[in-house]
C-alpha cells in the first residue's frame, strides 16, 4: 500500500503542473485562467493566446498523462520498493486518474486548473495506445458536426467505455472501468459547457464545421 500511496501522490503533483501556467510564464506572466472562459485548458489558450501557446500548453499536459501512468508506476523508489501484492495494471490506473485529478484541482495553483482532457488523453498513450485514434476520430467527428469543443470531448470520453464494453475483451476489464469512471468525470467537469448548450451561449468553433463552413462558402457564390 505504501507504493501506491506514494506513487498516486508523486502522480497527482505532476499533473498538478499546469501547461497553461508553465507557458504563461514563459510568455511573461500570463494567466489564461483570467482570460476567456477562464479554464487553464488547451481550448482557451488557443482563443486566448493563440496556436503556438495552446500547442505547448497541450504537450505539457498530455506529456503528464503519459508519466504519470506510464512512467511513475515502473519506478522503484528508495524506501518504497516494489510491492508484489499490489497489481501492475491497477497501479497504472490508479496512477494515471491521479495525474489527472491534478491537473483539474492543482496544489500549486489553489486547486483551479482545466478540464482534464490532454491530461486523460496522455494516460491512454501508456495505457493502450490503440484507443487513441478511435478517440480523436469521435472527437473531430463531434467537433466538425457541432462545432462544440465540450460536446465533443465529451462523447470521446464516453465513446472509449462504449467500445470496450462492446468489444467485451477480458484483458481490459480494468481499463473498462477507468474509463467509465473517468468519463463520467469528465461530463461533470464539462458541466458548465452543458449549460452553455443549454442555454444557447456557449462558444461554436465555426471554423471547424465542416458542413457550416460548405454552406456558407454556397452562399458566398450565390450572391
Amino acid at each position: 500500500m505504501l507504493e501506491l500511496g506514494v506513487k498516486f501522490l508523486l502522480s497527482y503533483f505532476l499533473g498538478s503542473v499546469m501547461g497553461a501556467m508553465v507557458m504563461g510564464r514563459i510568455h511573461g506572466g500570463v494567466d489564461i485562467r483570467t482570460m476567456g472562459s477562464g479554464n487553464a485548458g488547451g481550448t482557451n489558450a488557443l482563443r486566448t493566446q493563440g496556436a503556438a501557446f495552446a500547442l505547448g500548453v497541450v504537450l505539457i499536459d498530455i506529456g503528464k498523462g503519459v508519466v504519470g501512468a506510464g512512467v511513475i508506476p515502473l519506478l522503484d523508489l528508495p524506501f518504497v520498493g516494489i510491492d508484489p501484492a499490489i497489481s501492475r495494471t491497477w497501479l497504472a490506473l490508479s496512477c494515471g486518474a491521479a495525474a489527472v485529478f491534478g491537473h483539474v484541482w492543482p496544489f500549486y495553483h489553489g486547486f483551479r486548473g482545466g478540464k482534464g482532457a490532454a491530461t486523460y488523453v496522455g494516460t491512454f498513450i501508456a495505457l493502450n495506445p490503440l484507443l487513441i485514434l478511435p478517440l480523436l476520430l469521435v472527437w473531430a467527428l463531434v467537433v466538425a458536426l457541432s462545432g462544440f469543443v465540450g460536446l465533443a470531448t465529451m462523447t470521446a470520453a464516453v465513446s472509449v467505455p462504449v467500445w470496450l464494453a462492446a468489444t467485451r475483451l477480458p484483458a481490459d476489464q480494468g481499463l473498462f472501468i477507468y474509463s467509465t469512471a473517468m468519463a463520467m468525470f469528465v461530463i461533470f467537469w464539462h458541466r458548465s459547457n452543458i449549460e452553455r448548450m443549454r442555454q444557447g451561449t456557449e462558444n461554436r468553433n465555426e471554423g471547424l464545421m465542416l458542413f457550416r463552413r460548405k454552406e456558407r462558402i454556397t452562399n458566398n457564390e450565390q450572391h
